[in-house]
């Protein structure tokens, strides 16, 4: 369920991608089965986000024990995207390459644009099997003109010296997940989808019977409040549209308040 440049950059190599969908029904959780059916004998690798954006669920150990056991058995690769590992509200972090027979064959991407609020600096990492880092470096040699050593001594520094903002952040983006789950808890038009982890929530506005894009498009024209429909993730958000949880909780209180009577006015009669 995610569109981003990883699908630009998968199909620039000639890859056909196979998306495997996250649903609602599910609380967009993965499920192995569905994981495991998408698999041929065609397949490479697999791609997973967890903490996952945008709806902020989170893969358990369990599932993840079973996601090595499908790469071991089928001789494939792991990229595993962790941007949001480091704000995980509930549960925990499980990054695959720590298990068993996984190291050798799991490619982990991260960064500190999410941990560290340093998303304008562009800079993050790889961490992968030798073999891989090779091939990772000389493909970097196409594609970038370096780093700016300004920019390296910041994040040598916060991730050697972590700051003090880092834990109040983690603790502001939860207060303020609570905040709006409590603010649309009553509603019977529109609901939160209770994310793990992450700065997103998904709001499920399918009762109202709009389309997440003529909802969003509504709330921003008349509520002043904008929201992006989560179709823009894949076909699993149809129905659903994403609320940012970087504002302070007394504007999201306002916004919660406006996202209901936006579904109040324009809800289609027997949706």
């Amino acid at each position: 369920m995610t569109k981003n440049p990883y699908e630009a950059a998968i199909k620039a190599t000639g890859a056909t991608i196979v998306q495997v969908a996250l649903k609602p029904e599910d609380n967009f959780q993965l499920r192995l089965e569905t994981l495991e059916q998408a698999i041929t004998p065609r397949t490479k690798a697999l791609m997973l986000n967890s903490p996952h954006n945008p709806s902020g669920q989170v893969i358990d150990r369990d599932t993840w024990e079973g996601i090595a056991k499908l790469c071991q058995q089928h001789d494939l690769w792991l990229v595993s995207d962790e941007v949001y590992a480091e704000l995980v509200f509930d549960g925990e972090h499980i990054c695959p390459a720590t298990l068993p027979g996984m190291a050798e064959r799991t490619v982990v991407v991260n960064s500190l644009s999410k941990s560290h609020a340093m998303t304008g600096w562009r800079l993050g990492w790889v961490v992968a099997p030798q073999n891989m880092i090779n091939h990772l470096f000389n493909l970097s040699l196409c594609m970038l003109y370096g780093c700016p050593p300004f920019l390296q001594d910041a994040a040598l520094n916060a991730l050697t010296n972590p700051p003090d903002e880092l834990a109040a952040m983690k603790a502001a983006y939860r207060n303020r997940r609570d905040t709006v789950c409590e603010a649309l808890a009553a509603s019977d038009l529109v609901s939160a989808v209770r994310p793990a982890a992450g700065m997103f929530l998904l709001v499920d506005i399918r009762p109202t019977g709009l389309s997440a894009k003529s909802f969003s498009q509504k709330l921003l024209d008349g509520y002043n409040v904008s929201v992006l429909s989560a179709e823009a993730f894949g076909p699993s958000g149809a129905g659903f549209v994403r609320l940012s949880l970087t504002v302070d909780e007394a504007q999201l209180q306002v916004a919660c308040q406006r996202l209901v009577a936006c579904a109040q006015a324009h809800a289609v009669a027997n949706a």
